[in-house]
């Protein structure tokens, strides 16, 4: 349990009746030019594990929102938070989303267990924005999106859902020596996509040699996980050279029921019991799927004079998961629900029908070509797959991001030219699945094509310190900025999204005498495409490109001792849709050695990138263990359109920002920062369109979806207003010959719908949009250091959510709630012989857990296996902290 004293829930009550006085206030703002990366070592100080103390923020190097390099959290005009080597290496989780989870309070993730590709490649959320709102930078340079548009619908890509962001699971924790995020508008600084923030990754470039192996597993028994991870450094007046190297292997984890389909199988045909998938665990899995990848990052700076270098940096990683799908049922069955009520297990379509081999003959005018011929010659798919089958999914990703640049200083002019180059790659491909309209000539192993991100900057930034006799330089940046981006569908094999010749009835023909025959029905129309997923096929198979030119200008002074204040703007011009204009002013105001004011005001945009523009999938869905099949076509399409899309066009937000900094004793900081985002033209998927025979009949194209089926697109369909609060609060001091370190981490979050068009955007995502993601969320860490002895302790505290999308409301009113849960994090760490670190843990310690599902009106459970007809026990997407249960692990860092 925790304990609060007095000071404590005084300084709490202190800061909320600081947040009341928060309004939308013009402030600051902060020159155009991208950040000048320092040292890790002007950042943070040595430290030798998860539990060492963590520098005082004031004397922290704030390198985002400005280009003066006096710049400290203590007297930033934007909030800043610093992550130091030590915080990201320390975590129990090898991901950086994961990592980052455990540190920013606003920062969220879904567990995403069964969500098609969005499994492989994940879609955080800061503010509550969607992954692509958030600008990510490796040492000041924008770093490449994603090859995956997050087209899943439903609560695992939630707040992402539609989003194409960068893809930080492939930066490995130990190429970084420091973290800093700046939580506000950005967009004037530093282009499209700085809505809820920005992430810069400041890259190591000390020497030496660090080597970490982590090992861990879930209290249940199963998520093994294996982490190494390897970095490698030389420095001189030359320059230095850093390198990183991480090979992480994770586990399958399961914390479903089987299906009840199933387990009716296994209690009527015993002998083939052990043909279900995974017998005997569930036959789908509601958990991780397995992945194992290696991630690397390579840094260098080479002095050509001695006021100029050239820097290289770049990163390379590539993944490998195997993803459980849903559980396709041979045979139908029935099982009862907690409310007694007889529900029908169904078996999936095709395995209902017998296919007819053998074709009318040619030229016989009582069986017509086209027509098959009703006798013995039949197939089911029950011979091919007797107890049923999961397809499992398959997704590689291979991320390749470089820069190349020269940079230097003449007096109080500096410049900065550089290029970048990246692309990210997801191939996708399936086994133990069939394409039902080829009856017995389908595959059971499908390559799907490759999506492809690719991207190429040019920058060329320039600062001068002007001294006017003001307190500090006029410091004055302008440069331009040249981008260009192209999303890549490339096809995949023809039977992965092919109509093979059961894909539309057949009229079948019995034989009555020698060479006559008479109609005797149809054939039922088969689902195309592999079932689960389809593939692209060479009329949807593309590039889309995309070009962007900005310019930009800033000034930053300090008025007098006390006022600092700035501002920037930018202006950037689309091929695609045109200009877009930006701004920035924020300042501060120090009262006191010990109590400063800040504020700022902006307006920023996202501008719809090509993937989002185009992105042509089709993929199985499930409703109450019914398979249909659930397209996303592109807004320029004649489907679309008949559904009344329109093109896209950017998003485009107001920022308002208030705060105060605190030094109210020696060794403590707590800053209160008021945040206000006004979002318009959102961008997002459409609810479903359920297809009709009339759609069927206008649109011939809608074939892959087929009647009953639904369809999506991108749209501009909603505006938002996200408002809340973040607390920060550190205190280090030291008792007796310890070191006692204390940091409290709180965020208030609140968005509402404030617009949206009905025909295109339904309740459940509205329900989702402001309450999938905790309103509040804290994290309250507390290390003890004595001698080479460590201990630290972290209790997360995250509040109700809901998961609408999933489980369904009645008359705007989720269907369940689910409750906030306190969750404890343990780590001890002891060094020895000067360069060894062994550390044991325990990543939520109580192995808490969601609430599990329960009974609604559109959620059963059956008592004969404890779960929902499609096995789940807890929220699909985990919560916010997932559904794993407690991990326990051991770590060993050695360095020299």
């Amino acid at each position: 349990m925790i304990r609060y004293t007095t000071s404590t829930v005084a300084l709490a009550v202190a800061l909320l009746a600081g947040s009341a006085a928060f309004a939308a206030t013009p402030g600051s703002g902060q020159d155009g030019a991208a950040p000048t990366p320092v040292p890790a070592s002007a950042v943070q100080e040595s430290v030798p594990d998860a539990a060492s103390a963590t520098p005082e923020p004031s004397n922290d190097i704030v390198v985002l929102g400005t280009r003066r390099t006096d710049r400290t959290l203590a007297t930033s005009p934007s909030p800043v938070d610093v992550i130091s080597s030590a915080e990201l290496t320390s975590q129990p989780a090898a991901n950086m989303i994961d990592a980052l989870k455990n540190i920013v309070p606003s920062f969220y993730a879904g567990q995403n267990s069964i969500s098609d590709a969005s499994t492989f490649v994940r879609s955080p959320s800061l503010r509550g924005l969607s992954g692509d709102q958030v600008l990510v930078m490796i040492n000041g340079k924008r770093y490449n999106r994603s090859a995956l548009v997050q087209v899943y619908g439903g609560s695992d890509t939630g707040l992402g859902r539609g989003a194409q962001g960068p893809d930080i699971s492939a930066i490995p924790s130990l190429a970084i020596g420091n973290l800093q995020v700046l939580r506000e508008g950005a967009t004037a600084q530093y282009g499209s996509d700085a809505i809820a923030g920005v992430l810069n990754y400041g890259l190591r470039e000390d020497q030496g040699i660090e080597l970490v192996g982590r090992a861990g597993q879930y209290y249940a028994g199963d998520g093994e996980s294996y982490q190494i991870a390897g970095n490698a450094g030389v420095k001189g007046d030359w320059g230095f050279i850093n390198v990183t190297g991480e090979y992480v292997d994770e586990g399958q984890t399961s914390r479903g029921r089987t299906r009840p389909s199933a387990a009716n199988f296994a209690q009527n045909f015993p002998a083939l019991a052990n043909q279900l998938p995974n017998y005997p665990l569930p036959v789908q899995i509601w958990g991780n799927s397995p992945s194992h990848g290696f991630k690397s990052v390579y840094n260098s700076a080479i002095n050509v004079t001695d006021s100029s270098k050239i820097y290289v940096f770049a990163n390379y990683a590539q993944s490998k998961g195997n993803q459980s799908f849903n559980y396709r049922a041979s045979v139908s069955s029935t099982a009862v629900d907690t409310n007694g009520v007889v529900r029908n297990q169904g078996a999936n379509g095709a395995f209902n029908n017998t296919f007819f081999l053998t074709p009318c003959p040619t030229g016989n005018a009582t069986c017509p070509s086209g027509g098959f011929v009703r006798d013995g010659n039949t197939f089911r798919f029950g011979t091919l797959y007797p107890a049923g089958f999961t397809p499992r999914f398959v997704g590689k990703t291979q991320e390749v991001y470089g820069v190349l640049g020269y940079k230097g200083t003449s007096g109080a002019f500096s410049y900065d030219l550089s290029g970048t180059l990246a692309r990210n790659k997801l191939s996708l491909s399936m086994y133990d699945s069939a394409n039902f309209s080829y009856g017995p000539a389908t595959q059971t192993s499908f390559d799907f094509g490759d999506l492809i991100q690719k991207e190429t900057n040019f920058n060329a930034d320039f600062t001068y310190a002007a001294d006017l006799g003001l307190a500090a330089p006029l410091t004055i940046s302008a440069g331009g900025e040249f981008r260009k981006e192209t999303y890549e569908q490339t096809a995949g094999d023809t039977q992965s999204y092919a109509a093979g010749p059961y894909a539309i009835a057949q009229q079948l023909f019995t034989q009555t005498a020698p060479g006559v025959y008479v109609a005797s029905g149809t054939t039922a129309a088969q689902g195309v495409g592999a079932s689960g997923y389809a593939g692209t096929s060479p009329a949807t198979a593309g590039k889309f490109s995309q070009k962007a030119y900005a310019a930009y200008v800033g000034l930053e002074t300090d008025l007098t001792d006390a006022l600092t204040v700035g501002a920037a703007g930018r202006y950037e011009h689309y091929n695609t849709f045109g200009d877009a204009w930006v701004g920035k002013v924020n300042a501060l105001y120090k009262f006191a050695d010990a109590f400063s004011v800040r504020g700022s005001f902006g307006t920023g945009f996202h501008a719809p990138s090509p993937g989002q523009s185009n992105v042509s999938i089709v993929t199985t869905s499930f409703n109450n263990g019914v398979a249909f099949q659930a397209g996303t076509y592109p807004t320029n399409t004649a489907v679309a359109q008949y559904y009344g899309a329109s093109n896209l066009t950017p998003e485009k937000s107001t920022n308002y920002g208030l705060g105060f900094i605190l030094e109210p004793v020696r060794g403590m900081t707590v800053t209160v920062d008021g945040y206000r985002i006004n979002l318009r033209n959102r961008i997002g998927l459409t609810s479903p369109f359920i297809v009709t025979a009339a759609d069927l009949a206008a649109q011939p194209a809608l074939l892959p979806v087929g009647v009953g089926g639904q369809v999506q697109y991108f749209t501009n369909g909603f505006k938002t207003r996200t408002q809340g609060i973040d607390v920060v609060g550190t205190y280090r001091t030291r008792f007796s010959e310890a070191e006692l370190n204390f940091s409290l981490a709180y965020n208030y979050n609140d968005t509402k719908v404030t617009e949206f068009d009905a025909r295109v955007v339904g309740t459940a995502q509205l329900i989702d949009a402001e309450n999938l993601a905790p309103k509040h969320r804290v994290v309250f860490n507390a290390g003890w250091t004595l001698d080479n002895l460590s201990l630290n302790v972290r209790e997360n505290y995250y509040s109700s959510f809901t998961s609408a999308q999933d489980y369904g409301q009645t008359n705007g009113v989720p269907n369940q709630v689910f409750s906030g849960k306190f969750v404890t994090d343990l780590e001890l760490s002891y060094t020895f012989a000067e360069h060894f670190t062994v550390a044991v843990g325990a990543q939520n310690f109580t192995d808490e857990h969601p609430d599990r599902l329960k009974p609604t009106s559109t959620v059963q459970i059956y008592p004969l296996t404890g779960g929902t007809s499609d096995g789940q026990v807890y929220p699909r997407n985990g919560g916010p902290f997932g559904f794993n249960g407690g991990f326990y692990y051991t770590r060993l860092r050695v360095k020299y």
